[in-house]
């Protein structure tokens, strides 16, 4: 039976590193995007359980991305990842979960699991 699938979308490779690890060890297989279009290719990869997906990558913004799954898989849950203290009107309501940087490695297991649980 094929594992779980968790796309982790971020332009720091040490946040993508942290993730792909501690999900790895619960049993998920986890696909790293360092940037958007490398998250759109990614995606059309695999069938994925849960999107981790910055809200800043680089100059783009995460809520396109979502638009485009919600599109192609209007039942992918997402988790919005984001250092900032506001969530603002435009991605209010995109996202099933949101994580706030820094977050604890519970938070994240805890996150992903019951996203993934549906």
């Amino acid at each position: 039976m094929d594992r779980p699938a968790v796309l982790v979308v971020d332009d720091e490779p040490s946040i993508r590193l942290l993730c792909r690890i501690n999900l790895e060890l619960e049993g998920f297989d986890v696909l790293e995007a360092g940037t958007l279009a490398e998250a759109r290719a990614a995606a059309a990869s695999r069938e994925l359980s849960v999107v981790l997906l910055d809200l800043r990558i680089g100059h783009e913004t995460g809520s396109d991305l979502v638009r485009e799954l919600h599109d192609r898989t209007p039942r992918v849950p997402v988790a919005f990842v984001t250092g900032s203290a506001e969530i603002g009107p435009n991605v209010d309501g995109l996202a099933d979960a949101y994580l706030r940087k820094p977050f604890t490695i519970d938070a994240l297991l805890s996150t992903v699991k019951r996203l993934a649980a549906g």
